[in-house]
């Protein structure tokens, strides 16, 4: 009579398990190299004997298939970092409820519903990321004149009937290491457009996020993210607790596409490359607070921006850049309120920058308010300062109900 669960220490025995659909419980008790591409039945668990335990697949292969009502918990995922470490199977029905827990990962996580997939619960606790290349998924959401990478993390509705909902829960998610980035972007939640399925996330937290979209210069109509909600994406709250660091061209640090109750970044945001921005709006954000500075240095990489949609309240602890082209703050649309508590600095002066997808000169100015941007009260302490010869610190062609700037208003460089 056949255990339901059943402990195994070779390839073999691990392949019989998973191909048997009566083990519902299967215990690694060793770490195994160059095994074959995996799936688990319906209703399968797979647990690690101890967290060092590694399931190493075979090289040129992905790793883990989900099927339906699967749990992974305490192991070591390795497969190359172009291939899927873990990924699940779309010729089912429903994904049921998948759980991803206490996993080290070496390789994409790839979850979609797509093809027959029309329903299903995603939870990940506490999955680490340690080296990806998402760039080969070439199936990219479009937007806004660009398409986006999808992440080393990726949990995506793509079916376009809006009847379709994937719910998640995220929490402790990390991808790369300082100056170990993973490529493509970092973390990304996706629905299938305004208009089509939707994912409906209750908490997406991150630790630690690490990446490079790899994005060839002079490219303008491609960009990634760190942590990236996409357009479809319906999230209650976004909380960053670590760092969330981008270095490529055109890679957003924060990027909102979707629809985001609440989010909170509790470490510091950071980009190296250029064209990026450190908190970029296309969706709608409730309530935006970030408790770390946001600091920029690639040419044309600005602090935040709310190009469409709005964010109803910001509140911002420093914004700093350090390039041409590198606006501090710069608002096109209606917003709420925005509260700055220890100033917005730019050190660069007129230069390229990204902007939906095209490449316009700007000057990096602290605040600017485009035609048709409206706030209902902005509020900066710690005074606004711009280093880069004749960069006006403020510019005001749109709407502001209540303006409060403590700290000055400071032009340094010469020519203004």
């Amino acid at each position: 009579m056949t255990k339901p669960h059943r402990q195994v220490s070779t390839t073999a025995a691990l392949q019989a398990a998973t191909a048997d659909a009566s083990v519902r419980h299967i215990t690694l008790t060793e770490s195994l190299a160059d095994v074959p591409s995996l799936r688990l039945s319906p209703g399968q668990t797979l647990t690690g004997a101890d967290p060092q335990t590694t399931l190493r697949f075979a090289a040129g292969q992905h790793g883990l298939q989900l099927s339906i009502d699967n749990s992974v918990d305490n192991l070591e995922l390795v497969t190359d970092i172009d291939k899927w470490a873990v990924f699940n199977d779309t010729s089912v029905d429903q994904l049921g409820r998948l759980l991803l827990q206490n996993l080290v990962v070496h390789g994409v996580v790839l979850l979609l519903a797509r093809d027959k997939v029309r329903g299903g619960h995603v939870e990940a606790h506490d999955v680490d990321i340690v080296a990806a290349d998402a760039r080969g998924y070439d199936v990219r959401p479009a937007g806004f004149g660009v398409e986006v990478i999808p992440g080393a993390f990726t949990l995506w509705n793509q079916q376009t009937d809006k009847a379709v909902i994937i719910t998640a829960e995220l929490t402790g998610l990390s991808a790369g290491r300082a100056g170990a980035p993973v490529h493509g972007s970092g973390i990304f939640v996706s629905g299938a457009g305004d208009v089509g399925g939707r994912m409906v996330v209750s908490l997406l937290e991150t630790g630690a996020v690490y990446s490079h979209g790899g994005i060839a210069p002079g490219v303008a109509n491609c960009i990634s993210g760190g942590v990236f909600t996409v357009y479809g994406a319906f999230v209650d709250s976004v909380h960053n607790l670590g760092p969330v660091t981008t270095y490529g061209q055109n890679d957003m640090v924060l990027d909102n596409w979707g629809s985001v109750d609440n989010w909170v970044a509790e470490d510091k945001i950071t980009s190296y490359g250029p064209s990026g921005i450190g908190f970029v709006n296309f969706g709608t954000v409730n309530e935006l607070v970030v408790n770390a500075p946001i600091e920029t240095f690639g040419q044309g990489s600005r602090g935040y921006n709310v190009y469409a949609g709005t964010v109803h309240s910001a509140e911002f602890d420093r914004v700093v850049t350090h390039a041409d082209g590198a606006v501090g703050m710069q608002i096109s649309q209606p917003v709420g309120s925005i509260v700055v508590h220890r100033g917005i600095e730019t050190f660069g002066g007129t230069g390229d920058s990204l902007v939906k997808g095209v490449v316009v000169k700007l000057s990096a100015i602290a605040l600017s308010f485009k035609p048709g941007a409206w706030a209902r009260e902005v509020s900066i302490a710690g005074g606004l300062t711009t280093h880069g010869p004749g960069v006006n610190p403020l510019e005001l062609h749109g709407t502001v109900d209540s303006l409060t700037i403590t700290g000055g208003i400071t032009a340094a460089g010469e020519g203004f």
